[in-house]
């Protein structure tokens, strides 16, 4: 029997012909970002940690705030760091949340009054920043306002809608809720967002502008996430953040008992315990 033919070892394809086969020009190939400085950064954590105790600080009091910890920080810095971490103070006032450029659709606030008695009635979403040890990340949750089971999340390094439709894909592979509920923000409402939600026949719900409680659920989430996990914590890289994450959630749902809920599990009340 005739030996088999040796595979044909692939050639390598060169960085030259990588860059013009995608119309990249060569000097892009090595462009690395810059990201924070470590100073930066520990202002971020700082901030971050700030915002989870009086998330009704705005720009100045937060800048006062830090120069009392003996930062040297001013306005127009700290600003820009919080709109890096997409935060916000919670007072009302106009416009608070704009939707993104694409929403030609505007969708009312449908919570208000409504009794939410079940499982999949009412569905809500939100990101936060999640500070690493060299940097940082966003989190994104679906949320089940009944039963505060965390029904899928995603991480990631930006703030486009990828990763908040990837985290919608996962809660809607278990189940559809009669209502999802998001703020103004570009990523939810983005017309792949929103389509998605119209396909899967799912009523859209959008908080009122000015009002920094209609998604209250999720807010509460972020405060348990943030002192009971991330905080106790400082990722070294993105996978170990993911790991632990991954920890937090599974115990939150499964282990964790909730008072609101007389102390019962989020998934017990879901009802997958």
């Amino acid at each position: 029997m005739e030996p088999a033919a040796a595979t044909r070892a692939v050639e390598p394809i060169s960085i030259v012909r990588q860059c013009r086969l995608v119309g990249l020009a060569r000097s892009s190939w090595y462009y690395q970002p810059r990201g924070e400085s470590e100073e930066n950064l520990e202002l971020m954590r700082l901030l971050d940690e700030q915002y989870m105790r009086t998330p009704f600080y705005g720009i100045r009091r937060m800048t006062v705030w830090l120069q009392q910890q003996g930062h040297v920080v001013n306005p127009k810095r700290v600003g820009r760091l919080l709109r890096l971490m997409g935060l916000e103070a919670l007072y009302p006032k106009p416009r608070l949340s704009l939707p993104g450029s694409d929403a030609h659709t505007r969708y009312p606030y449908l919570l208000r009054g409504l009794l939410v008695e079940r499982p999949n009635q009412v569905w809500s979403t939100d990101i936060t920043y999640v500070p690493m040890r060299r940097g940082f990340l966003y989190l994104v949750a679906v949320l089940d306002w009944y039963s505060r089971y965390v029904l899928s999340w995603e991480v990631s390094n930006t703030l486009d809608a990828g990763f908040c439709l990837a985290a919608l894909e996962g809660a809607l592979v278990q189940a559809t809720p009669d209502i999802f509920n998001t703020d103004q923000g570009a990523q939810f409402t983005s017309h792949p967002y929103t389509t998605r939600l119209e396909q899967a026949q799912i009523r859209i719900s959008w908080d009122g502008r000015g009002r920094a409680l209609d998604n209250i659920f999720v807010e509460r989430l972020w405060r348990s996430v943030k002192y009971e996990e991330v905080y106790l914590h400082s990722y070294e890289t993105v996978p170990e953040a993911i790991s632990s994450l991954d920890r937090y959630f599974r115990f939150y749902n499964a282990e964790r008992p909730h008072q609101a809920l007389d102390y019962r599990t989020p998934a017990h009340v879901y009802g997958i315990a």
